[in-house]
């Protein structure tokens, strides 16, 4: 925490503004200043606090599921087809096993794990192909996290890709293909999953140093 990797995130998603460098969507730049286009080439976007910038708590599960998506359920006057909204709700709703009584449950009542699978939803509804995970697990239970774990190897399966932002050391190491470190606002380090091990991911996460602080030539 603190090295700059939910700023990243959010620069990609055109949350905030990029001072250098560029985007390459399958090798091809693409500019993206809001999250407006970013969500338009495909983009999805789970933030860390999921209460505060995720779901929208005192809205349904339809709501929040069909919030990405709403002009895509709209006719040419602007009204939503409610039929097509439900049907879509329902599916990821199966899809994803969210446990709700019903999709016309507030997203507030839903269990932490429940709520951060509504915002998934909300981005496959959307068919967005490349997602960002921040902190999938943070604040859900044991159960829930397998869950989650589980719902992303499946989606990756089926052809999306998540870049996913996390503390944890066997989180990251358990879910990823691919690994790259911050440290102060750069990316100190890129290692292979079949390389990678908890004491060469703290190394680059510390800028290049022992545990014991010993600076390491490289």
């Amino acid at each position: 925490m603190g090295a700059g990797r939910t700023e990243l995130a959010r620069a990609i998603f055109g949350a905030d503004p990029i001072d250098t460098g560029e985007i390459l969507l399958e090798g091809k730049p693409i500019k993206i200043t809001s999250p407006v286009q970013a969500i338009n080439a495909g983009i999805g976007y789970l933030s860390e606090d999921r209460k505060k910038d995720g779901v929208a708590l005192d809205l349904d599960v339809e709501s929040n599921v069909i919030l990405a998506s709403v002009m895509d359920y709209s006719n040419k006057m602007g009204i939503v087809k409610r039929k097509d909204c439900i049907e879509e709700t329902n599916k990821q709703v199966k899809n994803l096993k969210v446990k709700t009584p019903t999709i016309s449950q507030k997203v507030k009542f839903l269990s932490g794990g429940n709520q951060q699978k509504v915002i998934i939803g909300k981005w496959l509804c959307k068919d967005s192909k490349i997602l960002i995970f921040d902190e999938p697990t943070r604040g859900i239970d044991v159960g829930a996290k397998f869950e989650i774990y589980q719902l992303m190897n499946k989606l990756v399966a089926e052809g999306s890709a998540i870049i996913m932002i996390s503390s944890e050391l066997p989180e990251i190491l358990g879910m990823s293909d691919r690994i790259l470190v911050m440290h102060e606002g750069e990316i100190t380090g890129e290692l292979d999953i079949k390389e990678a091990s908890q004491e060469k991911i703290m190394y680059h996460a510390t800028g290049g140093k022992k545990q014991g602080g010993e600076k390491v030539a490289n």
